[in-house]
């Protein structure tokens, strides 16, 4: 039996995988433990670190369920999604730039009509805007029967699944382009809000002495069967938190103009998707 030393436990790891582990799963397995094993020696990290840590992870698990994913606020605010998104989603050209998915989406959005509200109750309660404009390929040909899932906080700025006193899916809501591409939205202009600052992903926001304000942003997921699907977000360019993100999301092609409005709306956005073929 090998004797476990600090500098030869990395390769024992390596070698005690078996042969035939998933080739993929075995390069993300022994990247992440290389990485780890190197930080613990460069940082010379001790044992009661380590231990913070593993508590730190654990009440993270502990704050996650379907309403909130701690996991996903601390990948946030360390970066890390942001960095993921721009690995996996590298647009070409004019393609549309995604963005973070965030701890917030949904399933199951209310199937909405052209130029419809995405408010449960009725009226939008807020600044109104329309947000429009057409979705289509990288050759300009309109993408008819693609899908708009947005979502967006209300205007005290918390998403309807944290607070009581909105109805369930308020301001969510799936809509589809006409045959010329055109969608058209309905909705609040965004407020700027604090990402939820009361758990392990707020304390490393503390450690590094950083605000937990997210710009006003509209989330959206644009899907067509024979595309790549689209995640992303609009954000207003009069929001003062655009340059400090709390989750280092912001893209400059992504930045609209709310400009003043019309047809029972106080302000119009126009945003065109363009879609990358998935073939």
């Amino acid at each position: 039996m090998a004797q476990i030393t600090i500098e030869n436990i990395t390769d024992v790891f390596e070698k005690s995988i078996e042969a035939d582990m998933d080739p993929r799963l075995r390069e993300l397995l022994t990247g992440l433990v290389r990485h780890l094993h190197d930080f613990a020696r460069e940082t010379r990290l001790t044992h009661d670190e380590w231990f913070a840590a593993m508590m730190f992870l654990t009440r993270a698990g502990a704050m996650t369920d379907d309403k909130r994913n701690e996991f996903v606020l601390i990948a946030d605010v360390l970066g890390i999604e942001s960095l993921v998104d721009a690995i996996t989603h590298d647009a070409q050209g004019d393609e549309t730039e995604s963005a973070v998915l965030g701890p917030f989406y949904r399933e199951g959005a209310p199937v909405k009509g052209f130029d419809d509200t995405i408010s449960m109750r009725g009226a939008l309660d807020g600044e109104t805007a329309r947000i429009r404009g057409r979705v289509v390929d990288r050759n300009g040909e309109p993408i008819a029967g693609a899908t708009l899932d947005v979502w967006e906080t209300a205007r005290n700025g918390m998403y309807e699944q944290q607070d009581p006193d909105q109805p369930d899916m308020n301001l969510r809501g799936l809509f589809e382009t006409a045959a010329d591409g055109t969608y058209s939205i309905r909705c609040v202009r965004p407020v700027s809000y604090p990402i939820p600052f009361d758990g392990p992903a707020g304390e490393v926001l503390a450690a590094m002495g950083r605000h937990p304000n997210r710009p006003g942003h509209i989330h959206m997921i644009v899907r067509k069967d024979g595309y790549q699907s689209l995640v992303s977000q609009l954000y207003d360019r009069s929001d003062p938190y655009l340059s400090s993100d709390a989750v280092y999301a912001v893209k400059g092609s992504l930045v609209v103009d709310f400009e003043a409005g019309g047809d029972g709306v106080e302000y119009t956005v126009t945003h065109n998707v363009v879609l990358k073929s998935s073939t």
